[in-house]
């Protein structure tokens, strides 16, 4: 199996079973993104060095406007994909199997967890994973320690506030916050909170 043909599969939402050869694909594209992130993770980098490194990581190169304060954890990262002026800060782990997309200018605060697959529900089939896509708008804020599940749009210019655990989408331009997540109120452009 190539790289192209594991990620078609996984993003055409179909279930991995447990032993079959996507799954095993995937172990082996996940010690490579162990090697790279441990790379990351093991001293300290210039900003250039560290998107360089992440690059390698997803795949693809990332804009020089791209940054990041590591640690940072995957188990795949060749289904990522950032936009311009993306933020991740430190402890963030992205499970992205099923395909995170970030937008322009997007936020990503401490220790905040983005995952896209899901276990059947079933015990006898618990091993099989089901892949959904994260989307991420543009100048999205996701605070510090937030979890994003699997199959969620978030909506440009919306805000997940510190500890929320998102399960379903997230309109344009409102803050979310709880356990589930649940809309707080609306943003206005003119919005100034902190006056």
């Amino acid at each position: 199996m190539e790289l192209r043909e594991f990620l078609d599969y996984l993003d055409s939402g179909k279930p991995v079973t447990g032993g079959c050869d996507v799954h095993l694909f995937m172990h082996g594209v996940s010690q490579e993104a162990l090697k790279i992130t441990a790379e990351i993770n093991g001293g300290y980098h210039e900003p250039q060095k560290l998107r360089e490194l992440f690059s390698e990581l997803i795949g693809k190169d990332v804009d020089e406007s791209f940054m990041m304060f590591p640690p940072f954890y995957t188990d795949c990262g060749k289904n990522i994909t950032v936009g311009k002026n993306v933020f991740i800060n430190m402890g963030c782990k992205f499970q992205d199997q099923g395909g995170i997309f970030i937008g322009d200018g997007t936020l990503i605060g401490h220790n905040v967890v983005l995952a896209t697959l899901n276990h059947a529900m079933s015990p006898g089939e618990r091993a099989t994973m089901i892949p959904a896509p994260i989307h991420i708008g543009k100048n999205v804020w996701i605070g510090s320690n937030a979890t994003v599940l699997p199959g969620v749009t978030v909506g440009e210019g919306a805000v997940i506030a510190a500890g929320a655990v998102v399960t379903k989408d997230v309109p344009e331009n409102t803050v979310v916050g709880g356990v589930p997540a649940k809309i707080i109120r609306n943003i206005k452009e003119d919005d100034a909170e902190w006056n």
